[in-house]
């Protein structure tokens, strides 16, 4: 249980893995970014695959970590440790291929829509359940997924959508069977890892250079609205209803 890495070739594979739903706690946001910062400054590594272990790929934070906390430092701890996490994936040397099944939920998106190629198997759901947790987030990455309009709808609705639905807005590049998913995230990555690394990596470079849209800046945004929504009592409640299975 933890974050997991192994190498195949020069493809490192980083793992999530944390029953029963993988909704991490604070230490492992930043265990996460740490292992992607790394796996990028290796000079062996050409690609990275994000994979999951477990049912779904991420169900976001731990929000019964977050309960059990007194005052804010867990919510703090939480909100740092996704910026930087959702940051490595973005600023990963090389390229970042997310392998997602079943469910991507909150944090997971984060995750997703800042790495480079999306793989998903056909059970696979996304989703920003964000409003009704009583907080905000991940519109930013969700917004690098889907249309702008489709975007809000999803966001103010929590509603989830399918990979075949993101296959169709070409954000997810495939969607193959469960039991396919791990060497179809192999396949396209082993092809990445065979290009000279040295402009694959100044290509990962470039293309965020050329960014239209300024990732780290408008997630802290975001951010700002849920530690309001906490200080005004309408996160505590939100989380306590999904708690108590209200």
């Amino acid at each position: 249980m933890g974050i997991l890495t192994k190498r195949d070739g020069h493809v490192e594979v980083v793992t999530v893995d944390f029953p029963p739903v993988n909704a991490l706690p604070v230490r492992a946001w930043f265990d996460l970014a740490d292992a992607l910062t790394q796996a990028g400054r290796d000079a062996g590594v050409h690609v990275v695959i994000l994979r999951a272990e477990g049912r779904g790929f991420n169900a976001g934070v731990d929000i019964k970590e977050i309960q059990r906390s007194a005052g804010y430092d867990a919510l703090v701890g939480a909100n740092r440790g996704c910026y930087a996490a959702f940051g490595a994936v973005y600023d990963c040397a090389v390229p970042v291929v997310a392998a997602v099944h079943g469910f991507c939920l909150g944090g997971g998106i984060g995750l997703v829509g800042n790495a480079d190629v999306i793989i998903a198997s056909d059970d696979a759901t996304f989703g920003v359940p964000e409003v009704e947790r009583g907080a905000l987030g991940a519109a930013t990455h969700l917004a690098r997924l889907v249309p702008q309009h489709l975007m809000r709808t999803l966001y103010f609705t929590a509603r989830k959508i399918t990979a075949a639905e993101l296959l169709a807005h070409g954000s997810v590049y495939r969607v193959v069977p469960r039991a396919e998913l791990d060497e179809a995230a192999l396949d396209v990555a082993r092809d990445i890892a065979k290009k000279d690394p040295r402009v694959i990596r100044a290509a990962k470079e470039a293309l965020n250079g050329i960014d239209t849209q300024q990732v780290h800046r408008s997630y802290r945004f975001e951010q700002g609205f849920t530690f309001e929504l906490n200080l005004l009592g309408a996160s505590d409640e939100a989380r306590e209803e999904f708690l108590n299975g209200r």
